[in-house]
């Protein structure tokens, strides 16, 4: 299927992050574009205030009479729809074109020079640093999360270069044809769908034999290409860092030359290996290192990422996406950093019972750090409850006196009670919608 021969997208589960920003690029080129999704959300409200239709009843009598039309219609899913599906499943009887997200953004990337960001943390700041950087040459950026310069997860440009997230989740990243690519890290995750870790890595190692012109790599990824790190030997290497006025400033030296003073205010050392992936990406394409510098220089940042949502002399509270134990262990690094004498608490969601269950060990030591835990109910997602499993199981883990189990209607009360001037609160599932109301109560107080 081209593109150009497609007039409607009908998504599945629009709302998703990675269908959302699919749907604005085909509003964006001037296809009719409608959806499904079984909740209203921010997201959700933003595409219909730009003019997508969307119902939030799974009834094939809602789908708009022009997206039944199967000559000129593409309807796109995400795997998180279940197979009874009372839409998707009238589009297969019918004989629509039928694809995953993944498939769709593998078509784009067919007819673009693709920037593809791989790696199992680090993907959505690393590809939306990168974004920024390549605004200038009118790249379209499709992001897994909501860039704070462009207020989207679309950094809309032109058709002839893409930025996109290499997402290893189902190996939806082989999809991709990726020019440039680079691979943050490969830790252990999706064990749902991998079983093995070695399985995880051979997907990667496939991922790598599919670029074209160059690969960029964290040093020590055992993974052969260009390699990046800080204060040790790299093709591309960080030195001089140093912290002024809310800003990191750092030098970096690239195969072929070098930069001083670039100045970039995302906290944590993680952040700073983000950038560095983003400019190894922009620099091996041509991009002048001045340029690439005045882009860091400027970039805001992505929401959920060490999101500041209360930053007062008297209380600071953060909003990240943390659902994996390194994940974790990097904002409880930031925060000791930033905050070092500062009494601090988790509020933390775990997500899925098979990754509480496979990295449980982990889960319980980097949680464990924390001056205080507050753990909410596992978030389900797509799964079903696994025995034994629970939030509690995790608890009992934890090597740490001041720990409990709280439920959404005693947050604001035990944050409170913890009189903890640093509160953190992380997770991947519908902790990023309490955010707002804590803040409200926490402001109010």
């Amino acid at each position: 299927m081209r593109i150009k021969e497609i007039h409607n997208v009908y998504f599945i589960g629009i709302g998703g992050i990675g269908m959302s920003a699919l749907a604005r690029y085909f509003s964006k080129i001037g296809k009719h574009v409608a959806g499904y999704d079984k909740t209203i959300t921010e997201i959700t409200s933003n595409l219909e205030k730009n003019g997508i239709q969307i119902h939030f009843n799974d009834s094939v009598v809602s789908i708009p009479k022009k997206f039944q039309n199967k000559k000129n219609t593409l309807v796109v899913f995400t795997p998180a729809v279940p197979s009874n599906h009372l839409e998707l499943n009238f589009f297969m009887d019918q004989g629509f074109q039928i694809m995953k997200r993944a498939e769709v953004l593998g078509l784009i990337t067919k007819n673009t020079f693709c920037f593809a960001v791989a790696g199992t943390h680090g993907k959505t700041t690393t590809s939306a640093i990168l974004g920024h950087i390549m605004q200038p040459y009118k790249a379209t950026s499709f992001l897994g999360g909501i860039s704070e310069n462009y207020e989207s997860n679309l950094i809309f440009g032109a058709e002839e270069i893409s930025v996109v997230e290499a997402d290893e989740f189902d190996q939806s990243f082989l999809q991709l044809s990726p020019n440039i690519a680079c691979i943050t890290s490969m830790d252990a995750d999706h064990l749902d769908i991998y079983g093995e870790h070695s399985s995880l890595v051979d997907s990667f190692k496939k991922f790598a034999n599919q670029v074209t012109e160059v690969l960029i790599v964290a040093k020590g990824t055992g993974i052969e290409g260009l390699s990046y790190a800080l204060n040790e030997d790299a093709d591309y290497k960080i030195t001089n860092i140093r912290q002024t006025n809310g800003y990191y400033i750092f030098d970096v030296k690239t195969p072929n030359s070098e930069v001083s003073d670039i100045e970039f205010s995302l906290p944590g050392k993680h952040n700073i290996m983000n950038a560095l992936a983003a400019i190894a990406m922009a620099d091996s394409y041509g991009v002048s290192l001045e340029s690439i510098k005045k882009s860091l220089r400027s970039f805001k940042g992505v929401e959920r990422r060490f999101s500041y949502k209360i930053k007062t002399d008297a209380l600071t509270l953060i909003d990240d996406y943390a659902h994996h134990p390194t994940e974790i262990n990097v904002v409880y690094d930031s925060i000791k950093e930033l905050y070092p004498t500062q009494k601090n608490v988790v509020i933390f969601q775990p997500h899925l019972f098979s990754r509480t269950k496979d990295f449980i060990e982990d889960f319980a030591i980097a949680l464990a750090q924390f001056d205080e835990i507050l753990l909410l109910d596992i978030y389900p997602a797509r799964e079903e409850p696994i025995e034994g499993v629970s939030s509690l199981w995790l608890l009992e883990k934890i090597l740490n006196k001041n720990k409990k189990i709280t439920h959404k209607n005693n947050l604001v009360k035990d944050i409170k009670n913890s009189n903890a001037s640093i509160v953190a609160m992380l997770g991947a599932g519908d902790i990023g919608k309490m955010v707002e109301d804590v803040k409200t109560e926490l402001m109010l107080a």
